[in-house]
């Protein structure tokens, strides 16, 4: 009996090792990495394109909910996945996720090594200050041996590391999380942030704002869809959903939502 039971073990252990490895197998014709889901990779933590709602669970903002409307033009469930913005290429790279839709500036660097979507979004950096500051500075020209905070590894970093190069002499307060950036500039710890306009105008637009945006540069940089490199396949599909999405109005309805304006018609393709 002990050797037929185990027997009949072994068997259903190596059918059931079998059917578990289908699951994990997509369609050869598959888009994504499971075949039914789009996994996106998303830094919540920078809105009004991410944030948590009030109960610190619920994903919000013009990303995730575009992450969402696309997954849904391609029959697949979308997946969002929270994401550390200093590693989150790094998990593209290593298929934790099929794409990274996190306000991403496209880049002539980023492009040798990710394929990008069309852009859908266009933005430029801005300089923001607390309410009644007594600093006086009108311009990131204007922020010599100040403490400026800005979001390490991105757009503002390249922008204050540029100024920095051509002699601007301040004091860099990087931060991995936006949010924090706004926080210590409420506090006192920084004197000014530098940030991505679109990110800054909701935070001075708020009823209760402590911020006054008094700097606001020319939409230089635009953002798009990150995915592996090579996968051509799924990058056009989402293209042509993020069209569609134009056509039926669902993106101006998430820029009205989630700005105030529509930012997005008007965008050249």
């Amino acid at each position: 009996m002990k050797k037929i039971f185990g027997v009949v073990l072994a068997a259903a252990a190596l059918v059931t090792g079998f059917a578990g490895c289908s699951k994990k197998q997509p369609a050869e014709n598959a888009l994504t990495l499971d075949g039914k889901t789009l996994k996106v990779g998303v830094n919540i933590a920078y809105p009004p394109f991410e944030y948590y709602d009030k109960d610190g669970k619920t994903p919000l903002g013009f990303d995730v909910e575009l992450g969402k409307a696309i997954a849904g033009k391609l029959g697949l469930e979308p997946d969002i996945i929270d994401v550390a913005w200093e590693g989150i290429f790094a998990g593209l790279d290593t298929d934790k996720y099929d794409c990274i839709i996190s306000a991403v500036t496209i880049t002539d660097e980023r492009k040798a090594s990710y394929e990008f979507s069309r852009p859908y979004i266009g933005n430029g950096q801005s300089m923001i200050l607390l309410k009644g500051s007594k600093i006086t500075a009108k311009t990131p020209q204007d922020l010599a041996g100040l403490k400026v905070g800005y979001l390490s590894e991105s757009t503002s970093d390249i922008y204050m590391t540029k100024l920095a190069g051509e002699g601007l002499k301040f004091e860099a307060e990087e931060y991995d999380d936006e949010m924090n950036a706004f926080a210590d500039l409420k506090t006192g710890r920084c004197d000014a942030v530098i940030s991505d306009s679109l990110v800054a105008t909701d935070y001075v637009n708020k009823p209760d704002s402590v911020y006054d945006l008094v700097w606001e540069g020319p939409a230089e940089e635009y953002f798009g869809i990150a995915y592996k490199k090579g996968n051509t396949a799924l990058r056009d599909a989402a293209d042509k959903a993020l069209d569609e999405l134009a056509a039926d109005g669902t993106l101006k309805e998430l820029s009205e939502k989630n700005f105030g304006i529509d930012i997005v018609s008007d965008l050249k393709k």
